[in-house]
C-alpha cells in the first residue's frame, strides 16, 4: 500500500493517490464492477483495478471522500477494500492470503476425493442399485460445502443487480444439482411422459472440483508471477548491528534504525539501510539491485545500499536513508505500482468484460429455449444440459488475467535485470520506439573525469610520489582524477602549496618547486616544451581529452590526458539499437570537439553540442512532430524536461533523484546495454499479451457454440459439462502459464 501526494488537479485540490488491496474479485467482470463503483464516488478523480495483483489504485480528494467511504461503497457491491496501511494490517493481510490459499488447497483435495467416485458411477455404473442416491450423497458436500462460496458470492452479486464468474458457476452447477435431485426423488414424473429421468450429479460435482482446481493452480501461478516483489522485499535483513558511542555493539530490528546511526556490517551479511562508509574497505555484491555480477569496491565516503551483500571485509557506515526512503524500498514501491498499472489494451478488455456475463446468460437462456422447442422428446433435458454447459464454459477469468499477468511478470523480470519500469504503458510503448535520444555525460560516458594516458620523461617512482603529493593537495576535479589513478603512490613531506587560478598548482618538496597545470602555466614559468610532447598534446586534445602538464623548474616531467571515459557497454548498446532500426541521437551541453569525438567513438550519426535543457525538450518535441515514437535517456536535472516530454523516458540510476522521479524507466546500473534489453522485453511482453487475449477470445468464440450444441444436428455431438469445467479451468491456467514464460526472457 502506498501514498503519494499529488499537485493540484483540475478536478480536485490536494488529491492523493493510494493503492488498496481488494478482496473477493474472481474475474474481469468483478474488476469492472469495483472500478465503476469507485469512479462513481464523489471526489474520486480516477480508479484503476487490477485482477492479477488484486489491487485498486485510486486518486481522490480526501476533502470530499474518505478511504472509509470508498470501502463502504465497494462493500455494498459485494467486495472489500483494505484501507488500513499499518504494518500489522499488511502482515494480517498476507496471513489471510496464505490461509485462504491453504483452505483452497484443502477444498480441491476433498472435492476431488468426493467427485471422483461420482464421476465413475455416472459414467460406468449408472445401473447399479441406488446409484442416484449414492451420487447425491457424495456430490452434496462438493456442491453445498466445498463450492458454497460460488453460491454466496453469486447471491451477493444478485442483490446488487450484477453478475460475475461466480454467477455462471452457481447457476450452472445449482441447476444441474436441483434437476438431478428432482429426478432422483420423482422419476415417475418423467416416466409418465415417456422420458428417461437423467441425473447430472457427476457434472455438477466434477465441474465444482475442476473449477476449484483451476482457481488453486491460478493462485499458485499468480504467486509465481509476483515472486519478483517477494525476492526484493526479502533482500533487507531483519536485524542490524549498531555501534554505540561507548564502542559497544548491539543488535536492533532494522525498523529501529534512525538516520545518523553508525552501523557495522560483517563479511557475508546484508547491508540493512542506505548509508555512507565511514571506516573499512570491502567488495559489495550489488547484483540484486543493478543486475551486475561483478562486486563493487567500497571504501570510506562510498555509498552503500540496503539489500546488497558485503563480501570479505567489515564496513562501518552511517545510516543516511531508512525505511521507505532506501533505494530498495523505492524499487519495491515502483515495481508494485507498475505491476498494478494497466496497459492501454486493457481498456478494450474491460469494456468487453462489462457486458460479457449478461450476454452469456442470455445465450444460455436462448440455448435452453431452442432445445426445449425444437429438441424433440429429450429437448428439455438436452436444453438444460446445454444451458449448464454454456454457463460453465464461458468464464471470463482468462479474459481478466490475459493482460495483467503478462504485465506483472514482465515488470518483475525487468526488475530482476536491474530495469525499473514505472507503468504498464511504458512497457507497452517501448516496443514501438524508432528514435532514442541519449544525453552524453553520465549516460554514454562515466560522468566523471579519469586519467586515460600518462607519458613520463623517465620511469622513476619518486616522480609518481611527487605528482601524487601535489595533486592530493589540490581540490580541483582533474586533480582528483590523477590521485585516483596514482592510488598506489605515497605522500611526501611538502610545503608552500599554491593554487594558481585558471592555470594549475605548485608546491615545494625538499626545497624544489614542482608544477601541474595547463600549457600557459609552463609558458609563464619560461619552460621549453619538447616537440614530441607538443605533438602528443595536440593529438590528445583533438580526441576531446584535457591535457595536464607536470614539470619542475627545469623541464617537463610528464604529460597527462584526462577524459570522461565512455562506459564499456555504450558503443555496443548504440550498435544494437541501430541494428534494431532505432535512430540514435546524442545531445550534450559539452563543446563541439568533445561531442564529435564521443559520437565517432560510439558510432552515433546524429548529435548536437552546447545544448541547453529547454533545447533538449524542444528536440524531443520536434522528433515527435515528425511522427517518431521517442525515448529520452538521461541522468541529470538538466534532462528532466526532455524526459517528461518523451514518449518513453529512461533515467540512469546513478544520476539525480529528479531524473529518476520524472522517468518512467530507470536503469539501476547505468549500463546502456540494459536499454535494448528493456525494449526486447517490451516486445516479448506485448506478444504475450496478444497471445493471451487471442486464446481467451478464441476459447469463448469456439467453446460457447460447442456448448450450445451447434454440432448436434450434424454429428450428434454434445459437449459434456465436465469437459466444459475442465476446459474453463485450463483456460485461466494456460493464460497465466503463458505469462510465466516471461520469467526466463532475456
Amino acid at each position: 500500500m502506498s501514498t503519494e501526494i499529488k499537485s493540484d488537479s483540475a478536478t480536485a485540490k490536494n488529491a492523493i493517490e493510494k493503492t488498496f488491496p481488494v478482496q473477493g474479485m474472481t474475474c474481469a467482470s468483478c474488476v469492472n464492477h469495483v472500478e465503476k463503483t469507485l469512479k462513481a464516488q464523489a471526489g474520486v478523480i480516477s480508479a484503476s483495478v487490477n485482477l492479477a495483483t488484486a489491487t485498486a489504485k485510486v486518486e481522490f480528494s480526501p476533502e470530499v471522500v474518505s478511504a472509509e467511504e470508498l470501502r463502504t461503497a465497494v462493500q455494498e457491491v459485494g467486495y472489500d477494500l483494505f484501507i488500513d496501511e499499518s504494518e500489522s494490517a499488511k502482515e494480517n493481510l498476507e496471513i489471510k492470503k496464505s490461509d485462504d490459499y491453504r483452505k483452497l488447497k484443502v477444498k480441491v483435495i476433498w472435492s476431488m476425493i468426493f467427485a471422483t467416485p461420482v464421476m465413475i458411477i455416472g459414467m460406468f455404473f449408472m445401473n447399479m442399485p441406488y446409484a442416484n442416491y449414492i451420487m447425491w450423497i457424495l456430490s452434496t458436500p462438493v456442491i453445498l460445502w466445498f463450492g458454497k462460496n460460488f453460491f454466496i458470492n453469486a447471491w451477493k452479486q444478485a442483490r446488487h443487480g450484477s453478475a460475475n464468474m461466480d454467477t455462471l458457476v452457481a447457476l450452472s452447477t445449482g441447476l444441474a444439482y436441483i434437476f438431478s435431485v428432482f429426478n432422483t426423488l420423482n422419476p415417475e414424473y418423467w416416466h409418465a411422459r415417456g422420458i428417461h429421468p437423467h441425473v447430472y450429479f457427476e457434472a455438477a460435482a466434477v465441474v465444482i472440483a475442476f473449477i476449484l482446481l483451476g482457481k488453486w493452480l491460478e493462485e499458485k501461478a499468480k504467486g509465481n508471477a509476483s515472486s519478483a516483489i517477494r525476492k526484493l522485499m526479502g533482500l533487507q535483513p531483519s536485524t542490524v548491528t549498531i555501534l554505540k558511542e561507548n564502542g559497544d555493539h548491539a543488535f536492533i530490528p532494522v525498523e529501529a534504525v534512525e538516520v545518523g546511526n553508525l552501523l557495522l556490517v560483517k563479511p557475508g551479511e546484508k547491508i540493512a539501510v542506505d548509508g555512507v562508509v565511514t571506516d573499512g574497505s570491502s567488495f559489495v555484491d550489488e547484483s540484486m539491485l543493478s543486475g551486475e555480477a561483478i562486486p563493487v569496491l567500497k571504501s570510506v565516503n562510498d555509498k552503500v545500499f540496503a539489500g546488497t551483500i558485503n563480501q570479505k571485509g567489515s564496513l562501518r557506515y552511517k545510516a543516511e536513508k531508512v525505511g521507505k526512503g532506501t533505494m530498495l524500498a523505492r524499487i519495491v514501491k515502483m515495481v508494485e505500482d507498475a505491476q498494478g498499472s494497466k496497459a492501454p489494451v486493457q481498456n478494450l478488455v474491460d469494456k468487453i468484460a462489462a457486458i460479457f456475463v449478461p450476454i452469456v446468460i442470455t445465450i444460455a437462456l436462448i440455448t435452453f429455449a431452442a432445445w426445449w422447442i425444437f429438441g424433440g422428446e429429450n429437448g428439455f433435458t438436452h436444453g438444460l444440459m446445454a444451458m449448464v454447459t454454456v454457463l460453465i464454459i464461458a468464464c471470463p477469468c482468462a479474459l481478466g488475467l490475459a493482460t495483467p499477468t503478462a504485465i506483472m511478470v514482465g515488470i518483475g523480470r525487468a526488475a530482476e535485470k536491474g530495469i525499473l519500469i514505472k507503468d504498464a504503458q511504458s512497457l507497452e510503448l517501448a516496443k514501438n520506439l524508432n528514435a532514442i535520444i541519449l544525453d552524453k555525460t553520465g549516460t554514454i560516458t562515466e560522468g566523471k573525469p579519469a586519467v586515460t594516458n600518462i607519458d613520463w620523461i623517465s620511469d622513476e617512482a619518486v616522480l609518481r610520489d611527487i605528482l601524487y603529493t601535489l595533486e592530493k593537495s589540490s581540490e580541483h576535479p582533474l586533480a582528483e582524477a590523477i590521485v585516483l589513478h596514482l592510488n598506489n603512490a605515497k605522500s611526501l613531506p611538502s610545503e608552500d602549496f599554491q593554487s594558481i587560478t585558471g592555470k594549475g598548482a605548485s608546491l615545494k618538496i625538499q626545497g624544489k618547486e614542482y608544477f601541474a597545470g595547463n600549457k600557459n602555466l609552463l609558458k609563464e614559468k619560461g619552460l621549453s616544451i619538447p616537440q614530441n610532447f607538443l605533438d602528443k598534446s595536440e593529438s590528445w586534445s583533438s580526441d576531446a581529452k584535457t591535457v595536464v602538464w607536470f614539470a619542475d623548474t627545469d623541464k617537463v616531467l610528464a604529460l597527462i590526458a584526462i577524459a570522461d571515459s565512455i562506459k564499456p557497454g555504450s558503443a555496443a548498446a548504440i550498435q544494437e539499437l541501430q541494428q534494431d532500426g532505432i535512430e540514435v541521437f546524442m545531445l550534450t551541453g559539452d563543446n563541439e570537439n568533445t561531442a564529435r569525438s564521443i559520437a565517432q567513438q560510439t558510432g552515433i550519426k546524429h548529435f548536437q553540442a552546447e545544448t541547453l535543457p529547454e533545447q533538449k525538450a524542444a528536440f524531443v518535441k520536434d522528433l515527435q512532430s515528425r511522427g517518431k515514437t521517442v525515448a529520452m535517456v538521461g541522468d541529470g536535472i538538466n534532462d528532466s524536461a526532455a524526459l517528461a516530454q518523451a514518449d518513453v523516458s529512461i533515467a540512469m540510476g546513478r544520476g539525480s533523484d529528479i531524473a529518476m522521479e520524472v522517468a518512467k524507466m530507470t536503469i539501476i546500473s547505468s549500463d546502456l546495454l540494459k536499454i535494448p534489453m528493456a525494449i526486447r522485453l517490451s516486445g516479448k511482453t506485448a506478444r504475450t499479451i496478444r497471445q493471451n487475449l487471442f486464446w481467451a477470445f478464441i476459447y469463448n468464440i469456439i467453446g460457447i457454440p460447442l456448448a450450445a450444441g451447434i454440432l448436434y444436428p450434424f454429428n450428434g455431438f454434445l459437449l459434456n459439462p465436465m469437459i466444459a469445467g475442465a476446459a474453463m479451468a485450463l483456460s485461466s491456467v494456460s493464460v497465466v502459464s503463458n505469462s510465466l514464460r516471461l520469467k526466463w526472457a532475456g
